[in-house]
């Protein structure tokens, strides 16, 4: 082999390993390229995923917010529908109590009615009534009558006549001199006076004894021991 073969061979072998080379990167850009393009394409889908896990999530949160929008509606409506009622139970009652006030003594009225009545037919014939017996009976039965209604509805007469003369029950008007009872007694009654089942409703105006020395006596007495006993 001549000196221009071998320069033709070595020149060959240059290019030829040039070649390899240049197809090895090749091989290696083209492996690389197809490595990231692969990167890529899982790093798309799993956003892709994410994403659509995302959209998932939102709409289901959007159907939620619906479902309490459409609660918190009812519930508001079922609200306003009780306050309503509730107001409109508040002016019944209030209309109902007022109602009470207003006609509490209704039954009490009916029956004093057929009292009125009596004395209303008493009063008719009194003119041309030939029997006193009769009128009298007939007044008293109808005194008698409105005395029971008055006492079933715990109205009561306080007795006064003979009892101890009493701030609490009695209003003394006069007094008068009797020695055949002991002082601050009641001697007569000017005006009844009437309890309402405990209460006092009118005080009895009466006449009472005048106090007597012995009275006086008595009293000092008790004073005295009192004081005695408190001093002890």
């Amino acid at each position: 082999m001549n000196r221009k073969d071998k320069k033709e061979q070595k020149q060959n072998e240059k290019e030829m390993t040039k070649r390899n080379g240049t197809h090895k990167l090749d091989n290696r850009i083209n492996d690389t390229v197809e490595e990231v393009k692969q990167t890529l394409q899982n790093e798309i889908e799993d956003i892709q995923n994410e994403l659509e896990k995302l959209l998932n999530d939102l709409k289901n949160k959007n159907e939620k917010i619906k479902e309490l929008e459409l609660e918190i509606a009812d519930y508001k409506d079922k609200l306003l529908r009780k306050a309503a009622e509730f107001e409109n139970y508040k002016r019944r009652t209030e209309n109902d109590q007022l109602n009470i006030l207003k006609y509490s003594g209704e039954t009490f009225i009916l029956k004093l009615l057929p009292v009125v009545d009596d004395f209303e037919r008493s009063l008719a014939h009194i003119d041309n009534a030939k029997d006193v017996d009769a009128v009298k009976k007939g007044i008293r039965m109808v005194y008698n009558k409105l005395k029971k209604i008055l006492e079933e509805q715990g109205v009561k007469v306080i007795e006064s006549i003979g009892k101890h003369f009493d701030v609490d029950y009695h209003e003394a008007m006069m007094q008068r001199k009797d020695d055949s009872v002991p002082g601050h007694t009641v001697l007569d009654e000017i005006e009844k006076g009437y309890l309402y089942k405990d209460k006092v409703i009118r005080h009895t105006k009466v006449i009472v004894s005048e106090a007597k020395a012995e009275d006086t006596i008595n009293i000092n007495s008790d004073d005295i021991n009192k004081n005695g006993n408190e001093d002890s």
